[in-house]
């Protein structure tokens, strides 16, 4: 048992991590919804938190493994009895499950509107604005920020668990 009785916290201090720079991103993304010039000459291209599951892979490649003709014995994972098909020696990461988060850009197309006014309208009027729709960034901040409120809520939860296993 390589997580001990941290391991929820440290599971939920994972997700916490990784929904704050989410509505990092989103945040980002709406402040920069009208910026038609950055550094590079280009509209702001919208960007996206992706997150890849650490402990996922892991599990998988066991599964594989053990299924696999002279891999293992062909267990599945009900008949093993561990989550996922996991051995008791397969290590968990040390930062509990968790994910890894990372962000990339979004490969949608810049909007185009008409504006013969605008400083960086072309020849014909047209400008290019960002991929940023601040509708669908409004969601994503939503579902960031209860998911948020969802691993701070398992925090709490495992706190009380404590105190409440120490009262015995």
């Amino acid at each position: 048992m390589s997580n001990g009785l941290f391991g929820a916290i440290k599971t939920s201090a994972s997700g916490l991590r990784g929904q704050r720079l989410k509505m990092d991103v989103v945040s980002r993304n709406l402040a920069n919804a009208e910026t038609t010039r950055t550094e590079d000459g280009t509209p702001y291209r919208r960007q996206r938190a992706i997150f890849e599951q650490v402990l996922g892979d892991r599990v998988q490649a066991q599964k594989l493994r053990l299924s696999s003709p002279g891999g293992g014995d062909g267990l599945t994972r009900t008949q093993m009895g561990h989550m996922g098909g996991l051995s008791p020696s397969t290590e968990v990461p040390e930062q509990g499950i968790a994910s890894d988060v990372s962000v990339a850009e979004d490969a949608s197309e810049f909007r185009v509107v008409y504006d013969p006014g605008h400083p960086d309208a072309d020849a014909e009027g047209y400008v290019l604005l960002p991929n940023v729709n601040p509708i669908t960034e409004m969601v994503d901040m939503i579902n960031a920020s209860r998911a948020y409120e969802a691993n701070v809520s398992a925090v709490q939860t495992a706190k009380e668990m404590f105190n409440q296993a120490l009262k015995i």
